[in-house]
């Protein structure tokens, strides 16, 4: 629309800027073989030969000097157009000036130098001429007195009765015949000599005429071809984009791509508010990760999933940022949860929360013993991983980076630890690198109880999506279902999860304090509840 618009607006103002060109034409027709009530084609031809030769001479510069010395013009008009009229003994001369006067002295005057340069023109003897016309005329009256006389010969006839007679006035009227035959050839001779009779001669039809209104008054319809015009390739090229565009743009494509649910649509996130369940905890887009917390809670209603992994298929997706925001809604809701950036190439959840990376997941699972029992891991764990500004929230980032993660990840060592982990927290979320640019996150993926894939609108291509599916379900990964990030206000389906009202989402209500399920209060919850901050843990 906005092409069309801008093709409609340019064509108008180009339009309106342009001054107005007016348009005459005048009609010139070589030889009289139209006048000829039997033309033979012979006539025709020479005539239309002639024709295309006059326009052709019509087209050269020295006749179009001719016509500006005559005139006292500078210069022609840049639009003059000499044609034959579909290929006959006429020919249009059609001038287009600004100036309507002078479009019609132009068109007038080509005409008539054409006309002086044809043979007719130059029978200059004005003598010889009228001594020729003097002969034509006593021809004609010879004629017409033969005629007569034949004619009152053959009425006569009827009258006679001798046989001598008869034969006498037959005579006469075959002499008058022969007469009347040599008249005409001689009438017919001198005839082709002058103007009147000539082949080669060219006489004006029809003048120019004055124009009285210029040819590109009617402006509007210049502006409606142009805007369709514009609208027809825009449309084109909108239409080719999005048929080679491949990327993932509503959550039922996501669906149907994966096979999978879509717990959530994330909107977009701006950089400097990632922790946005934190910052704007009453937000849609923080409504929106509880959507996902409750999905996840009744992915199961068998076992409940206490290790997840969120991943993607490339970098970039906001996976960090969706599991850092998913781990801070869940410990929300008091559990008691535990985040791990599992992503030991670029970890970056140590910087979403603004704490220290001097000791992370490579350094638990080096000082970690096979052999340790749960008290002994709740102690490694307590010394290793920091405590958040959301309660029940731990963060174990990364460590040191080490040069073999994926031998790391897979270890026996990392699955016993989890084991003795899920014992103590509600949920363990791992925050691991994409699928499609190392193994880590699919060797990682066997050890926990399910995996969240992140998309993000109009950049995850379903070619790589399909292929990080396919790559998670060879190795038997327990597959959730999919979070589609970063979706724009303008996208079909955003309006599905993002329908809360202000006043329903906004205003002084205290953060989220409800619990989710009866469980034991910590020693600091209950110094909380006597001093009345919080409530008590409930149903």
């Amino acid at each position: 629309m906005l092409a069309t618009v801008i093709a409609g607006a340019t064509s108008f103002y180009v339009a309106s800027q342009q001054p107005p060109i007016y348009s005459t034409t005048s009609t010139i027709m070589v030889g009289n073989a139209i006048e000829n009530l039997n033309p033979s084609n012979t006539d025709l031809s020479i005539t239309q030969q002639l024709a295309s030769f006059y326009v052709d001479l019509a087209n050269r510069s020295s006749v179009r000097n001719d016509v500006r010395q005559a005139l006292g013009l500078n210069g022609l008009p840049s639009e003059i157009y000499v044609q034959q009229i579909n290929n006959t003994n006429v020919i249009d001369i059609t001038v287009r000036d600004t100036s309507p006067a002078r479009a019609q002295a132009v068109s007038n005057e080509l005409a008539q130098q054409i006309i002086l340069r044809s043979p007719a023109s130059q029978q200059d003897d004005l003598e010889r001429l009228a001594f020729i016309n003097k002969q034509l005329d006593s021809y004609e009256t010879a004629i017409e007195e033969t005629l007569q006389q034949i004619a009152d010969k053959q009425a006569s006839l009827a009258t006679l009765i001798s046989a001598r007679e008869i034969r006498q006035t037959q005579n006469d009227i075959s002499s008058l015949e022969t007469t009347l035959q040599t008249l005409r050839r001689d009438y017919s001779n001198l005839l082709g000599s002058t103007q009147r009779g000539a082949t080669n001669t060219i006489r004006v039809i029809e003048g120019a005429g004055l124009p009285q209104r210029p040819i590109n008054s009617n402006n509007m319809i210049a502006v409606l071809t142009a805007a369709a015009v514009g609208f027809v390739l825009a449309a084109s090229a909108a239409y080719l984009l999005e048929y080679l565009d491949d990327t993932i743009k509503l959550p039922t494509e996501a669906s149907r791509l994966t096979g999978l649910p879509t717990l959530t649509g994330i909107a977009e996130i701006k950089d400097e508010d990632h922790l946005i369940t934190i910052s704007q905890s009453r937000s849609p887009g923080a409504e929106a990760f509880r959507v996902l917390r409750t999905g996840i809670q009744f992915s199961s209603v068998d076992k409940q999933r206490r290790s997840l992994l969120v991943t993607s298929s490339t970098p970039l997706d906001g996976k960090s940022t969706i599991s850092a925001n998913l781990a801070v809604v869940l410990a929300q809701a008091g559990n008691r949860v535990l985040l791990i950036d599992a992503d030991l190439r670029r970890p970056s959840q140590h910087e979403l929360f603004d704490l220290p990376n001097k000791r992370g997941l490579t350094d638990l699972l080096v000082e970690f013993d096979m052999t340790s029992q749960q008290e002994e891991a709740r102690l490694l764990v307590d010394d290793i991983a920091q405590v958040t500004r959301v309660e029940g929230l731990l963060l174990l980032t990364s460590g040191r980076v080490p040069p073999n993660p994926s031998e790391l990840l897979g270890s026996a060592k990392l699955h016993r630890l989890i084991d003795l982990l899920a014992q103590r927290f509600d949920f363990i979320v791992f925050d691991s690198p994409p699928v499609l640019s190392v193994t880590d996150s699919v060797v990682l993926s066997t050890q926990v109880d399910g995996v969240i894939l992140v998309l993000r609108a109009e950049k995850s291509r379903r070619a790589y999506t399909k292929q990080m599916v396919q790559t998670l379900r060879d190795v038997n990964a327990n597959l959730i279902g999919v979070v589609l990030n970063d979706l724009k206000s303008r996208h079909t389906g955003y309006g599905s999860f993002y329908y809360y009202k202000d006043p329903y989402t906004y205003g002084d209500e205290p953060q989220e304090d409800v619990v989710v399920k009866e469980k034991p209060q910590s020693k600091l919850r209950q110094r909380l509840a006597q001093k009345g901050s919080i409530k008590p843990a409930g149903k």
